[in-house]
């Protein structure tokens, strides 16, 4: 990622937090969550700001970055540790990601990409099929 990327990520992710999930909770006009997971080389809690999409109770997560030709380090991380800490707003819980695949992650594709069409351009841009991942809610508490 490069350098001033990830200090806007960091900001962002340190304004969401010390607001108390007050303040950065959107992008354009989409809310944002803060998804936590542990980095699978380093073992550190890894945090950032994730557009999640919506199925009635069910949250997913999409691995576009952006339709680069590699998935983001956050699906690798919960790849390898699918327990994560959420945040929406202020309100925080643990939970288990859960990869969607076969004709489920196609239907919930069609429903992420009706919603926010950007999803549809990232996949036109890579070779790679976007991973879209079930966030179950495991406990209330912190992440």
């Amino acid at each position: 990622m490069n350098p001033l990327l990830k200090l806007i990520v960091k900001s962002h992710v340190w304004l969401y937090k010390a607001s108390g999930g007050r303040r950065a909770t959107t992008m354009r006009g989409r809310k944002i969550i803060l998804l936590t997971t542990v980095g699978k080389k380093t073992g550190q809690p890894r945090t950032v700001p994730v557009v999640p999409f919506f199925e009635g109770d069910d949250m997913f997560v999409i691995a576009s970055m952006g339709g680069a030709p590699t998935h983001p380090a956050w699906f690798l991380n919960l790849r390898a540790n699918p327990d994560v800490g959420v945040q929406l707003g202020p309100n925080q819980w643990r939970a288990r990601a859960v990869s969607v695949e076969g004709e489920e992650r196609d239907r919930i594709w069609k429903g992420v990409t009706a919603a926010m069409p950007d999803f549809g351009k990232y996949q036109e841009k890579t070779s790679r099929v976007i991973p879209v991942v079930r966030l179950v809610r495991q406990e209330t508490g912190s992440p």
